[in-house]
């Protein structure tokens, strides 16, 4: 076993899971760190750092992260608490509720976005409607 206290290469402030491109997954992933998807997912994606989507990677379900960048495919709403990119010839169907989009030339998106802090990453706006408990 790799043992991370001898002064290895592995870090745990940062981890990286990645979804080769033959991969298919379907249900809720959970990512502490930083996934990569270049397979199909097919459920919802909370928790992680970063979700980068690659060229031939897909998701079917919604995103919660620090940052997302979608060089694939997304149809699903995305809550990001740092930013989201759609590089070009992307594309992301769904609503998006994050402080900075960036959109590249090519880059396609088809939904709604709400700028602003996303102070809740895992909760999607929607189911927050209902909730009470305000601010002082």
């Amino acid at each position: 076993m790799f043992d991370a206290k001898k002064g290895g290469k592995f870090d745990s402030g940062e981890s990286m899971s990645l979804i080769g491109d033959e991969a298919y997954v379907h249900g809720q992933i959970s990512a502490k760190g930083s996934l990569r998807v270049e397979g199909t997912v097919e459920g919802d994606i909370a928790d992680a750092m970063s979700v980068e989507i690659g060229r031939k990677g897909r998701i079917k379900g919604n995103v919660a992260a620090e940052s997302v960048s979608v060089a694939g495919e997304l149809v699903g709403d995305v809550v990001a608490s740092r930013h989201v990119e759609i590089l070009a010839q992307a594309r992301l169907i769904g609503n998006v509720r994050t402080p900075s989009l960036r959109i590249e030339d090519g880059g396609f998106f088809e939904g709604a976005c709400a700028m602003g802090a996303a102070s809740t990453p895992a909760v999607p706006a929607a189911a927050r409607s209902g909730g009470g408990g305000g601010a002082s």
